[in-house]
């Protein structure tokens, strides 16, 4: 099957599965065609190239000196050397440590000139009120007078089904490691059950058809889809964020997100959580016979006491979410839903089917609860290392590994006690929740229900129309600016150069070369029709302005030419002096990349031989065998070629040395100087005896 990508998607591999193999075709003048393979295993350091969004933080003691701040910073992004003060001004934001009395503003930029209007904005708003406690611009600028105390109060809430959309977590997947391993291990383990990848599930190839469309929407939506895509993106983020220093004090979820939150206290390892996940979607999945309705859910928000009454008139309907202060989720059969939903719309309550494909937690998906219990009964359960509270009873889970066993084997077909869950949480201490998962409908939940309460919520990808990543780093700044002590989310961006990171310094060059074509022909162009005089004014050169001169004019004018040849005498030597070395040095940088060239080379030759033997060794294609000669004759031809042109370039430097030397030699001759015999200068005899002899590596070099 052919298809074409018209968005940017993450390239996802499980481990084990066939290496990611991409065909390169170019044609403009030679037809070029390259196969490539990704043989590294994934990356644990840094390597990203392309560009992302920035963050931008600036702290001070207090709210005035935070204004004195924003001013000298914007001055310094609008000098001439913006793009630099812009670049350290990023790298100091990473592992920034901030006092809680200090005061604090962050905001996210995509480029020196968005950071230049986050500071005029900011700095606006602070000339407006320093005595604000806080503030938030709609543009993403967060402001805070002091941090929060988050010591003890971090609780971190992970999403339940009905959160899931297509494509969720694109952007962090292709910028974030650990994001992209987390849904290679959960992939790793629906293959094995011989069930389809779910990263295919949630980031399906293109359509262009709302048909299609419609249908991978109703593929994610099934339960055996959609708790291991939501488990997996939760967990990705989970990491994301445990990398940058992030510590819970609390967990919790919602429905399926309870077992996510065990998984976070280290009641369960990586591989029993992802198999859990499977073994949980699977068993809750709609039964085969056709005739069985496993049910539907329906979100409904007012006055909770006249829901409740509506409830009582239609048999068969049952509240399966104590979601918030005002919401509720009814779980019935589809039919009795479709009922009890005219009905509440004309009560004047609004109504919400969710995207479920069942009635969870009410005996229509009591089909689960058995193979699940026995699924529980196959993995290691340990001592919570943080308290999990339970949608159960909306109390903390036992410490005792049975019991904890017991208690997530009834938790399908019980109702979600969340209101009570989260004041429970509340009066033990935490108030300050992150979540963790697609959307921020827990979020939301959380403010309802401890409105006017002092709490801090946020989610970490509370949009599905808006870029992942973005909003993921968006989030962190709010965090920061919070007070929560987060640091470098960026381990695996390239480091800048050193030329992008050299200091701003003055010196002074001489010779030609300091002034360039483009400088001297936009001077011209400034200039108008000014033209410069062949030899620049200089009080050496003018009349003596008073007769107690020692020199006559002539004199005075035969001195100062005698100078000036002496001084490019000067200049040219000490330009010689410079190049020498300089040559010297890049001559020995290019050919050790060349020699660390060929070492690659060999060692990738033998690794691709290994490979294909073991490939074609129980094979009896000749075809694959014909095509296998052919690459390697192409990889040797590509490897002389590059062999030709270093020994090219070799000779090229020798030639290009000894004239340098040759013209050094005649110059001294003028000075009285002397300078090393020609005779003595590198031959190209020499130069490919070097080529030679490093073009067939040692056994001790493979």
């Amino acid at each position: 099957m052919l298809n074409f990508n018209t968005v940017t998607r993450p390239w996802l591999r499980a481990e084990g599965s066939s290496p990611r193999r991409a065909t390169v075709n170019y044609s403009g003048g030679t037809h070029c065609l390259m196969v490539l393979e990704k043989f590294e295993s994934e990356q644990a350091h840094a390597y990203r190239l392309h560009k992302t969004p920035a963050s931008i933080l600036l702290v001070a003691p207090t709210p005035a000196q935070l204004l004195t701040r924003c001013e000298k910073t914007l001055r310094q992004l609008q000098s001439e050397q913006g793009e630099q003060h812009y670049a350290k001004q990023v790298d100091y934001y990473h592992d920034l440590d901030i006092p809680i009395s200090a005061a604090r503003v962050g905001f996210m930029a995509h480029s020196l000139q968005e950071a230049c209007q986050g500071l005029q904005i900011t700095l606006d708003l602070l000339k407006e009120g320093t005595t604000a406690e806080s503030f938030e611009h709609p543009k993403g600028i967060y402001y805070r007078k002091t941090g929060l105390e988050t010591e003890g109060k971090v609780v971190a809430l992970f999403a339940g089904q009905g959160s899931q959309y297509l494509g969720m977590g694109q952007h962090i997947a292709l910028n974030f490691p650990p994001f992209q391993q987390a849904y290679a291990d959960m992939d790793k383990v629906l293959i094995k059950a011989g069930l389809p990848p779910i990263s295919n599930c949630v980031y399906p190839h293109p359509v262009f058809e709302a048909a299609q469309k419609e249908a991978q929407i109703s593929t994610l939506q099934q339960t055996e889809n959609a708790q291991p895509a939501i488990g997996t993106f939760s967990v990705g983020l989970y990491k994301i964020l445990e990398q940058a220093g992030f510590r819970a004090d609390f967990v919790a979820g919602h429905s399926f997100g309870e077992l996510t939150a065990l998984w976070a206290a280290s009641v369960l390892n990586d591989d029993d959580y992802f198999f859990l996940i499977q073994a949980r979607g699977q068993a809750m999945a709609a039964p085969q016979a056709s005739h069985f309705d496993t049910g539907t859910m329906l979100a409904v928000t007012g006055d909770i006491s006249g829901i409740q009454n509506v409830v009582k008139s239609i048999p068969n309907v049952s509240i399966a979410n104590w979601n918030a202060n005002n919401q509720v989720v009814l779980a019935a059969t589809r039919l009795e839903i479709a009922k009890i939903r005219k009905i509440l719309k004309a009560h004047g309550y609004s109504v919400t089917l969710l995207p479920v494909s069942a009635a969870f937690h009410t005996p229509l998906v009591a089909h689960a609860q058995k193979p699940f219990a026995e699924a529980l009964k196959t993995v290691t359960f340990k001592r919570p290392k943080i308290p999990v509270y339970s949608n159960i009873n909306g109390q903390i889970y036992p410490n005792h590994a049975d019991d904890i066993q017991q208690l997530l084997a009834l938790h399908m077909l019980n109702p979600v006690l969340f209101k009570q869950e989260i004041e429970n949480l509340y009066a033990g201490g935490g108030n300050f929740f992150i979540e963790f998962g697609p959307q921020n409908i827990l979020t939301n939940l959380v403010k309802n229900i401890l409105e006017g309460k002092p709490h801090f919520a946020v989610a970490l990808n509370a949009s599905q129309k808006k870029d992942s990543d973005e909003q993921l780093r968006d989030a962190i700044i709010q965090l920061r600016v919070a007070g929560l002590a987060l640091h470098n989310l960026e381990p695996f961006k390239s480091p800048r150069t050193a030329f992008q990171n050299e200091a701003i310094t003055e010196s002074t060059v001489q010779g030609s070369e300091s002034v360039s074509e483009q400088a001297a022909f936009e001077q011209a162009l400034q200039n108008k029709h000014q033209e410069n005089s062949p030899i620049e004014s200089d009080s050496r050169l003018e009349n003596p302005s008073t007769p107690a001169a020692t020199f006559s004019s002539r004199e005075q004018t035969s001195a100062a030419i005698t100078k000036s040849v002496e001084n490019r005498q000067q200049v040219s030597k000490q330009n010689s002096t410079a190049f020498t070395p300089h040559q010297g040095e890049a001559l020995h940088i290019v050919h050790q990349d060349y020699l660390n060239n060929m070492r690659e080379y060999t060692q990738q030759f033998f690794q691709l031989i290994q490979q294909q033997y073991a490939l074609l060794k129980d094979s009896e294609n000749p075809a694959m065998l014909e095509s296998f000669e052919r690459s390697i004759g192409y990889l040797h031809e590509h490897q002389a070629q590059t062999q030709r042109v270093h020994e090219q370039y070799l000779k090229n430097q020798v030639n290009s040395s000894q004239s340098i030397l040759q013209w050094k030699q005649h110059s001294a001759l003028h000075d009285g100087e002397s300078t090393p015999p020609i005779s003595k200068l590198p031959t190209e005899e020499s130069a490919l005896q070097v080529v030679s002899s490093i073009s067939k590596p040692t056994s001790s070099e493979l």
